[in-house]
């Protein structure tokens, strides 16, 4: 085993590469401390958003494909840990990194950690290419090696899902309080390195099977033609509904995501119908009642025309790593 020093250094390194890991609406719900050889996850209530997610399940999620990006950074340092998940964290860690030995660097631990700065959330148009069956199948593999469940849904459930998408948009628009909170978190410049900015957003909504979701913010990235109609839609879900599945299933979501950047496939999550109770009963009963949804998923292959939409911002290391020594 290294000295501390090395192994403080690499614990800091993964928390950093982190914060690069994609949140509800860029919220950045964790911080992480790095103390007596462990690097611990915890959530912030603060950023978390109490009228959209009051249980805090995009909370967990969120801080979940944070906690994987810290394990790819490892990874990629040829690093060896164990990983400890509390189930009742209350106020404590919602995990617990530990090193354990250095290892030789795999090639496929590079790649992943490549694809850190590439991943991007395209909320545009995708092209007329429907993705492979052999890509499905191996984003499909790549969801369960993370900890969960992918559910690619047939044409009749991709109509029963945009029923879903557009109730649980209704109810919304409805909710002033929810408008507000929204309001908080997109759009603009997010000079606070938060949030959603207009450049990450269509200037309108683009025509989709499924409909995404109406931020009501005026945004300055070009939607893109075409319908999706060549679009894959899947549902990400897990066998429970605690805690730790949550997080866990925002590792897998973490995993399959930077599997799909690397087949050139754009994934959009679509939390609108699990927020809601009713069109989130909606989506269990896709997965005959087996499973828990965490999210919907639009997979499409990406336009080589399109440059990738610009990063959105991200809160300064600082402000997300504490060093305790």
């Amino acid at each position: 085993m290294s000295n501390a020093e090395e192994v403080k250094k690499a614990l800091v390194q993964a928390a950093d590469a982190a914060r690069f890991a994609p949140s509800i609406h860029n919220t950045q719900p964790w911080r992480w401390v790095v103390q007596s050889g462990e690097l611990r996850l915890f959530g912030v209530t603060e950023r978390q958003l109490t009228e959209q997610d009051p249980e805090g399940r995009m909370l967990l999620l969120s801080c979940g494909t944070a906690l994987h990006h810290a394990q790819v950074a490892l990874e990629a340092e040829g690093w060896r840990y164990e990983i400890s998940r509390p189930d009742t964290p209350e106020n404590g860690p919602l995990a617990i990194i530990t090193l354990t030995e250095r290892e030789p660097i795999r090639p496929e631990a590079t790649r992943h950690f490549q694809m850190l700065q590439v991943r991007r959330t395209d909320r545009r148009t995708v092209t007329d290419d429907a993705v492979p069956e052999s890509v499905l199948t191996f984003l499909t593999k790549a969801a369960e090696e993370g900890g969960a469940r992918l559910h690619v849904l047939n044409r009749d459930q991709v109509i029963e899902l945009a029923v879903a998408v557009e109730q649980s948009q209704k109810a919304q628009d409805t909710d002033e309080r929810l408008r507000a909170e929204m309001a908080n978190w997109v759009g603009g410049e997010r000079e606070d390195g938060t949030g959603i900015p207009a450049s990450a957003l269509p200037e309108e909504l683009p025509l989709t099977t499924v409909a995404e979701r109406d931020f009501q913010a005026k945004g300055t990235l070009a939607a893109g033609g075409g319908h999706d109609r060549s679009a894959t839609y899947a549902v990400l879900y897990g066998t429970g509904d605690d805690s730790v599945d949550w997080l866990r299933g925002g590792e897998a979501l973490s995993r399959l995501w930077l599997t799909a950047a690397e087949q050139a496939v754009s994934l959009l999550p679509l939390s609108g119908p699990v927020e809601i109770p009713s069109s989130r009963v909606a989506l269990r009963e896709m997965l005959g009642g087996l499973g828990w949804p965490f999210l919907a998923l639009r997979l499409g292959s990406l336009d080589p025309a399109h440059s990738a939409p610009p990063k959105t911002p991200r809160l300064p290391a600082g402000q997300v790593i504490e060093i305790v020594d």
